[in-house]
C-alpha cells in the first residue's frame, strides 16, 4: 500500500515572509517588533554558512541598522573602509559621507543575518527552516500558501499579506507567474576567501586589463575576500575552480596575487540583470533579489534588499495596524521599483567598465576615469547613490524641498539622536523645544538639541522625511503641524 501523504491544517498570520536572508530577516523583525504575527518559511535548513558572497555594508544600511539598535555591534565585528580606489586612477574618500558611517563596512553577510534573526526571534517571528513553497492562493482577503516541511509532506499558511524575499531562483515570484526580464551580463565570476603572505594597501581595490579584472577586500580578521574574470576562461558554473586559477586572475588585474594560500572557500558563478515589472501583485510583494538582480560591482545587493524591506514593513504595520488605507502599499513599489532600476544600471556600468576589452572602451574608462577624479561632485553624487546616502523619494507637487529626503541623524534634546528615536518603529515629529504639539501614540515627539531652527520635520519610521515647514506665523503653523500629523504620519 502507498505511503498516505502526511499533511496539517492550516495556521493564520498577519505576514507571511519567504525567505531568510537579510531582506527577509529585516522584514520579519520590523512587522514582529511592531506587534504583528510572522512567519518566515526559508527552504535551506537552520544552519548558518560563512560561505557567502555579500560581504559589504553600505552606509545608508547602517543608518537603518541603527535605527534597530544593531549598527554598532556590526561595525565591531567589521571593517570599515574609508577610501575607494577605483581602475587605478579614481580614488574617492568615504569619509566625506554625511552620516554617522561614513565608510564602507566590511562584514560578512552571515553575521549581519545573525544579528538580524536574533532581534526577530525577540520579537517573537515564528521561523520555519528546510520548509519549500508549493503553490499559493490569494482572494480579496487571504493569501495561502502549500509548504512542504520537516516530516510534512503538505500543509496550509494563511496570511493577510505575504512577501516574497526568497532569491532570485524565487518560488514566490515563479507561482505568481511573473516573468523576470534581463540578461546574463557576465558568466565564470570566481570567489575566493583567502589569506596573504604580503598584505596590501588598506583600501578596497578594483582593477583591470581588459583581459581579466579583480577585486580585493579586507575582512579585517587575516581573510580576504577575492573576486575575480577571465575573459579567456569563460566556462559553466559547475567548472571547478581552484586557488591556482585565482591567483592567476589576480597576477593579470592587480599586477600581484599578494602571495595568497589557504583558501577555505572557492565557488564560480555567473552574474544576471535582471528586474521584476511589479513588485506587488494583489496581496502578495516581492522584495530583495526576488525582485531585482544585478552584478557584484559595488556590492548594493544585500544593501539593496535590506532597504527594500525597511521601505516595506513600516507600510505593512501602518495598513494592519489600521493607522493608513491599504492603497499606502501601492507606493512600496512607486518609490523602490526605481531605486531597483537605478542600482542595476549602476552596478552594470562599473562592471563593464572594468570588462573593457577594446582600445575605445578602455580609452572612454580612462576618460570618464579622468573626468570623475577632476570633477569631484559628479563623483561624490554617484558615491552617495552607491553607498544609500543620496537616495530620494518622489515628493508631491509643492512640498516642501526636503521632503522624500533621507533624515539626517540630528541631535535631539536629551542627548538622544533621531535615529535612537526611529527605534520605536514610529513617525517622529521634530520641533523646536517650545512646541508641543499634541500627536497620536503612533507619532513620537522629539525636539531640537539646540539653535534657533524653526524648521519642523515629520520622519517616516525608514529615516525617510515625509513633511517639513519652515512657517514662521505661529497660527498657520500649528495648523500645519496638525495637518501633517493627521495625514502624513497616517499614511
Amino acid at each position: 500500500m502507498p505511503d498516505t501523504p502526511r499533511t496539517t491544517t492550516g495556521t493564520t498570520t498577519d505576514v507571511l515572509v519567504v525567505g531568510a536572508g537579510p531582506t527577509g530577516m529585516t522584514l520579519a523583525g520590523d512587522l514582529a517588533a511592531a506587534g504583528l504575527a510572522v512567519t518566515v518559511v526559508e527552504r535551506r535548513p537552520h544552519e548558518t554558512s560563512n560561505l557567502t558572497r555579500a560581504f559589504g555594508v553600505h552606509a545608508r544600511t547602517l543608518e537603518q541598522l541603527d535605527a534597530r539598535g544593531l549598527a554598532d555591534e556590526l561595525v565591531e565585528k567589521g571593517r570599515p573602509i574609508t577610501r575607494l580606489r577605483l581602475f587605478t586612477r579614481l580614488s574617492l574618500d568615504l569619509t566625506r559621507l554625511r552620516s554617522r558611517f561614513p565608510f564602507l563596512l566590511i562584514c560578512p553577510q552571515y553575521e549581519v543575518e545573525r544579528v538580524l534573526e536574533r532581534r526577530a526571534r525577540a520579537a517573537g517571528a515564528d521561523f520555519r527552516y528546510d520548509s519549500e513553497v508549493l503553490d499559493l492562493r490569494q482572494d480579496a482577503d487571504t493569501v495561502e500558501v502549500d509548504v512542504k516541511g520537516p516530516g510534512v509532506d503538505r500543509y496550509t499558511l494563511r496570511a493577510h499579506y505575504l512577501v516574497g524575499a526568497d532569491g532570485v531562483r524565487s518560488a514566490v515570484r515563479e507561482r505568481l507567474g511573473l516573468p523576470f526580464p534581463g540578461r546574463s551580463v557576465i558568466r565564470s565570476i570566481v570567489l575566493a576567501d583567502v589569506r596573504l603572505a604580503e598584505e596590501p594597501e588598506g583600501l578596497l581595490t578594483v582593477d583591470g586589463t581588459g583581459e581579466s579584472f579583480a577585486f580585493l577586500a579586507p575582512f579585517g580578521d587575516g581573510w580576504y575576500r577575492v573576486m575575480g574574470w577571465n575573459r579567456k576562461r569563460q566556462v559553466p558554473d559547475s567548472e571547478p575552480v581552484d586557488l591556482d586559477e585565482v591567483k592567476e586572475i589576480a597576477r593579470t588585474a592587480l599586477g600581484t596575487d599578494f602571495g595568497m594560500h589557504d583558501a577555505r572557500w572557492i565557488s564560480r558563478f555567473h552574474s544576471d540583470e535582471r528586474q521584476v515589472p511589479a513588485y506587488r501583485v494583489g496581496r502578495v510583494f516581492l522584495a530583495g533579489d526576488a525582485a531585482h538582480v544585478h552584478s557584484p560591482a559595488g556590492g548594493q545587493g544585500m544593501n539593496t534588499g535590506i532597504q527594500d524591506a525597511v521601505n516595506l514593513g513600516w507600510k505593512l504595520a501602518a495598513v494592519l495596524a489600521g493607522h493608513a488605507p491599504e492603497a499606502l502599499l501601492d507606493t512600496y513599489e512607486a518609490e523602490r521599483h526605481p531605486v531597483g532600476r537605478m542600482v542595476l544600471r549602476s552596478s552594470g556600468a562599473i562592471i563593464r567598465l572594468a570588462m573593457a576589452h577594446n582600445p575605445l572602451q578602455r580609452a572612454a574608462r580612462s576618460l570618464i576615469s579622468r573626468v570623475l577624479d577632476r570633477f569631484r561632485p559628479a563623483a561624490y553624487k554617484a558615491l552617495g547613490m552607491i553607498s544609500g546616502i543620496g537616495i530620494a523619494y518622489p515628493a508631491p507637487k509643492g512640498s516642501h524641498p526636503l521632503t522624500g529626503k533621507r533624515a539626517p541623524d540630528v541631535e535631539l534634546t536629551g542627548g538622544t539622536r533621531l535615529y535612537e528615536a526611529l527605534r520605536a518603529g514610529r513617525f517622529v515629529l521634530v520641533t523646536p523645544a517650545d512646541e508641543t504639539p499634541c500627536v497620536p501614540d503612533h507619532v513620537v515627539r522629539a525636539h531640537w538639541a539646540a539653535g534657533a531652527r524653526r524648521t519642523a520635520l515629520l520622519v517616516r519610521p525608514d529615516g525617510y522625511i515625509a513633511w517639513a515647514t519652515d512657517e514662521h506665523d505661529p497660527a498657520r503653523r500649528a495648523t500645519a503641524l496638525r495637518a501633517a500629523v493627521a495625514g502624513r504620519a497616517a499614511g
